[in-house]
């Protein structure tokens, strides 16, 4: 895990969910995944939006030409943990198809403009999930 996911985790823990720098205007929350080819549990944290009763996480990895780590992983295993707040749950993540991808897609851009950016650099059709309470 990388430095600076590990300071996210660490603020994200230590200040009831709510982390600050460039997260300070996003509500932020911990995925819990189990490795495609390792099989071991995995932690990122990961910018969200609710909708209704679910979490919206978009897979772009700041508009790399790749899809993130997490996301084969939750592919290979949908069954995860999401804590958001001070809350942990079990939940099933579902990659969205068209139409309903682009219409969260252009939720979180609403919310989080940077996302609008995301999708400017690179020529991947960027993933959408929805995160669902178990």
């Amino acid at each position: 895990m990388s430095d600076f996911n590990k300071q996210i985790i660490e603020e994200f823990r230590a200040n009831d969910g709510k982390v600050g720098g460039y997260f300070e205007n996003s509500i932020v929350l911990l995925l819990h995944t189990i490795g495609a080819k390792s099989g071991q549990e995995r932690l990122n944290p990961v910018v969200t939006i609710p909708d209704g009763d679910r979490h919206i996480i978009i897979a772009s990895k700041a508009g790399a030409d790749t899809h993130p780590a997490w996301y084969h992983n939750l592919v290979a295993n949908p069954e995860v943990t999401v804590e958001v707040g001070t809350e942990k749950f079990a939940a099933k993540a579902i990659v969205t198809d068209e139409p309903e991808r682009t219409e969260l897609y252009e939720k979180m851009v609403a919310v989080n403009p940077g996302f609008d950016e995301y999708r400017k650099k690179t020529s991947r059709v960027i993933p959408v999930i929805t995160l669902e309470r178990l």
